[in-house]
């Protein structure tokens, strides 16, 4: 199975969930080998790689995530899967940091955003995005 898009429940879900307070969102992504562009897009002949399309989403989105405050903290390479089903691959592993989840929708929902979202929607195989609140750091795990 593959996770590009939220499902309604999901994203319902997390518009249930309080829209004033700070997120992060944990971004595992694994990329086509070829991006798989809509038949009718400018670009479903050329023949780029799931990484340049993404590339071109990170490229067109990058302004939008810093209009509405966000930004990326944390980024870093996949290197193997300690604890976890061992088929799971990333390509690209990041943090982005909204100051409040509001602005995480704002960001979705702008209309710059929706029409980029079709390099992230051609470049990905599977994906996990996932919710989390910000918390202290520490000198221990608990």
């Amino acid at each position: 199975m593959t996770h590009i898009d939220p499902t309604a429940d999901q994203f319902a879900a997390f518009k249930d969930l309080p829209r004033d307070v700070p997120i992060e969102m944990l971004n595992l992504v694994r990329f086509n080998d070829l991006a798989n562009y809509p038949g009718d897009h400018d670009l479903a002949r050329d023949g780029l790689t799931g990484a340049q399309a993404y590339g071109l989403y990170g490229k067109e989105t990058g302004p939008i995530l810093q209009k509405v405050g966000g930004s990326i903290v944390w980024r870093g390479g996949f290197e193997t899967v300690l604890i976890g089903p061992g088929d799971e691959a990333w390509h690209a592993v990041f943090i982005a940091r909204y100051p409040t989840a509001g602005a995480f929708l704002a960001m979705v929902t702008d209309p710059d955003y929706r029409r980029a979202v079709v390099h992230r929607q051609a470049a990905v195989k599977t994906s996990r995005l996932i919710r989390c609140t910000p918390a202290d750091q520490g000198a221990s795990f608990g």
